[in-house]
């Protein structure tokens, strides 16, 4: 199996299109799309300076199948999580994990858009081609770019990588809420448990679960990357050519 990183400018999504007029704020899904009829609704979040963020967000307003996009607190600082209602009825694109999906391919989800570029890791068996997945992505006038392609077996795990440690910088809150969606299935595949649940079983607000979940999340990734960083040189991961897409 291989780990494939691409690059993708999503020809007519508004993420897309309104990240590249804001270079500046990095977009994040935190949710996957919830419900069934016509309108969806997920959470992101915005980093940047504020002024960039209330700019992203009263354009992102602008386009027709956005039924609304408000921030769950003021916008201050350089971090904003933002409650989006999309009408999925109006959208005349289909979404690059809908895509992955009708292919088979298992994909990490949590997309981050910068500069008008999605970045979507997937995992592909030996038997699949690559080129024509590309080829699949592009259409629509998508623009694909492929960034890494590594052989997960290539990927050697350093024996310096303890798990301890990287709940330190956690406050006990955070480890709280952590710990409590964890236990509930919330990370669990396809389980079932969103942030209401988590928030129901701590008697917390969903948007306070939210903050710390995320931010409790970001916490331990750098922390792991550090840690990869540390025990592992780059040299250690052989990546293929990047323009080969076979």
């Amino acid at each position: 199996m291989r780990e494939v990183t691409l690059r993708i400018h999503h020809a007519g999504e508004p993420e897309c299109e309104v990240s590249a007029r804001h270079p500046e704020v990095r977009y994040r899904s935190v949710s996957s799309m919830t419900g069934s009829g016509p309108e969806r609704k997920r959470i992101a979040e915005l980093t940047g300076p504020s002024a960039e963020i209330e700019a992203f967000v009263e354009e992102f307003r602008e386009f027709d199948l956005i039924v609304s996009a408000e921030p769950l607190a003021p916008i201050e600082g350089t971090h904003a999580y933002v409650a989006l209602t999309i009408d999925a009825e109006a959208a005349d694109w289909e979404g690059i994990g809908d895509r992955f999906s009708r292919m088979g391919i298992h994909y990490r989800t949590g997309t981050t858009i910068s500069g008008g570029v999605e970045r979507w890791t997937a995992y592909l068996e030996d038997d699949d081609d690559l080129s024509a997945v590309m080829r699949e992505l592009e259409r629509g006038g998508n623009e694909v770019e492929l960034a890494r392609n590594v052989e997960l077996a290539s990927i050697e795990r350093s024996p310096q990588l303890p798990a301890s440690g990287l709940l330190d910088d956690l406050t006990d809150r955070q480890r709280e809420v952590l710990a409590t969606a964890i236990a509930a299935g919330y990370y669990d595949h396809e389980g079932g448990v969103g942030v209401e649940e988590v928030a129901a079983e701590l008697g917390l607000g969903s948007t306070t679960v939210w903050e710390h979940l995320s931010r409790a999340e970001s916490t331990v990734m750098n922390a792991l990357f550090d840690r990869f960083a540390e025990g592992e040189p780059v040299t250690a991961v052989r990546e293929t050519d990047r323009s080969d897409r076979s």
